[in-house]
């Protein structure tokens, strides 16, 4: 059966998979070739940056326009809405028409209606820019990860660069939450003016450094249906998921969306198989490497972002804490993503990919494990710190792996679809895992509510190990 790699991609995604190269020598860049991997790093920063500063800004933001907690979850929730849905979509543009052009496009896009945001004068307005920040990202997140695989080589380059990436998401979304803190407690619209002053910058390094895009010996064809069904599916099955806390898991509108989005997606497939030049080329999901990698995004990412959301239940609602204090107790897993994240490239080389990413996801079952001893009183140094410190291990490990596993073996031309769909999966599981815990620990106006939710994660946890198991033996 075919996997839907040429001989050499499999040599090559089978090399990197199952262990290290001993005859790779150490990996020297230039300064040109730094500059570029900041580039594309600084674009995912942003995304983390976005996402925590406004998160810490909503009670300003609310209470500047006087509107309900159900509008104002929507500050962040159109965004991530948009982002999820867009994200496949993007990664292929970035295919087609060039990834440098959707890069710069997206970016300026983001930087434009960011400073927008900051003087809107109506909430609807700020809910409106937010979703179209989620629409760029969707386009600049599969873009900036495509050029890295691009340009840096398969093998000890590309696990480097992915260790250095890694690093700059984590540290984007920890120094986010107490970056936004500071700038909310001055004026909620500064966190809107930062991401504009740092996709400006991106965007200057990306005119300035990046080279053209390759010129292609073939027009480029977007597939509509296929690009319409897909959005369009996207958009309803992320926007269900977001909703259906709120609304409940058993109503009308929520089964219909699930029914719907399945629908539109069926469609979609049936419309790739048969068109000429389809959107996304279906024999990539033999890639079975690839499909392992996305599920255990999914299942990974949507665990974290739970386990955020019950641990600022407990610190923030049940014990009083400000959201930038305990951004201090999370400062220990970004400080381990910090100084794990540029030694990735050296373990993945000496251990191999697979046994670097199954260290990392195994260091999730104790953290969780620990997180279930939480008592009325926080205990700082035997229990928050030990698990900040275990989860960044966890995720410093882990995730850059499975961006490596991810798109080792794909080929160029398919590498912002491999790479779109990563981030896909995070974003669809992040938004999952948060609806399915939260809809198991509400109330949540006691400890004991919350402790239902932590088995869950934990079992999130169990099962993206087991996810492991859909890989290619080598």
């Amino acid at each position: 059966m075919s996997t839907g790699l040429t001989p050499n991609e499999g040599k090559r995604e089978s090399e990197s998979i199952a262990g290290p190269d001993p005859g790779a020598g150490p990996v020297r860049w230039s300064g040109r070739q730094w500059i570029l991997l900041f580039i594309f790093s600084g674009a995912i920063m942003l995304d983390g940056l976005e996402n925590s500063m406004i998160a810490v800004a909503i009670p300003e933001i609310q209470a500047a326009f006087g509107v309900s907690a159900a509008t104002a979850q929507w500050v962040p929730g159109a965004y991530i809405l948009a982002f999820g849905a867009f994200l496949l979509l993007g990664g292929r543009c970035a295919d087609l028409f060039g990834r440098k052009r959707v890069f710069v496009i997206g970016m300026a896009v983001f930087a434009a209606i960011s400073l927008l945001g900051a003087f809107a004068d109506d909430a609807f307005l700020i809910i409106v820019t937010r979703f179209v920040k989620g629409v760029a990202a969707g386009f600049t997140a599969p873009a900036a990860m495509s050029l890295l695989a691009t340009t840096f080589p398969e093998g000890p380059q590309r696990n480097k660069a992915f260790g250095v990436f890694n690093v700059f998401e984590a540290s984007g979304y920890s120094s986010g939450l107490l970056v936004g803190g500071l700038l909310a407690a001055i004026n909620w619209r500064t966190t809107f003016v930062l991401p504009s002053v740092v996709a400006v910058l991106l965007l200057i390094g990306a005119l300035r450094f990046l080279p053209p895009d390759p010129p292609r010996t073939e027009s480029a064809r977007l597939d509509v249906g296929g690009a319409l069904t897909l959005l369009l599916g996207m958009l309803l099955l992320v926007f269900t998921v977001v909703t259906a806390p709120e609304v409940g898991w058993g109503s009308a509108r929520t089964i219909g969306g699930f029914v719907v989005a399945a629908l539109l997606l069926i469609a979609f497939v049936m419309i790739e198989r048969k068109v000429r030049e389809p959107l996304i080329r279906l024999d990539l999901f033999r890639n079975r490497n690839l499909v392992a990698a996305n599920v255990s995004s999914f299942l990974l990412y949507g665990g974290a972002m739970a386990f955020q959301f019950v641990l600022a239940l407990y610190l923030q609602n049940m014990n009083g804490w400000e959201p930038w204090h305990m951004s201090f107790v999370l400062l220990p897993a970004g400080l381990m993503v910090v100084i794990i994240g540029p030694k990735l490239g050296y373990l993945m080389d000496r251990f191999g990919v697979n046994k670097v990413l199954m260290v990392g996801l195994v260091s999730f079952i104790p953290c969780y494990l620990l997180m279930l001893r939480i008592g009325p009183e926080p205990e700082l140094w035997t229990v928050l710190v030990p698990v900040s410190v275990i989860w960044g291990i966890g995720f410093a490990l882990s995730l850059a792996a499975l961006m490596v596993a991810g798109t080792n073996g794909v080929r160029d031309e398919d590498q912002g679809l491999a790479a779109g769909m990563i981030n896909s999966s995070l974003q669809v599981g992040g938004a999952f895992g948060l609806a399915l815990v939260t809809a198991v620990i509400v109330p949540a106006v006691q400890l004991g509510d919350l402790y239902p939710g932590i088995w869950l994660i934990l079992g999130f946890a169990v099962v993206t190990l087991l996810a492991q198991g859909l890989r290619k033996k080598v």
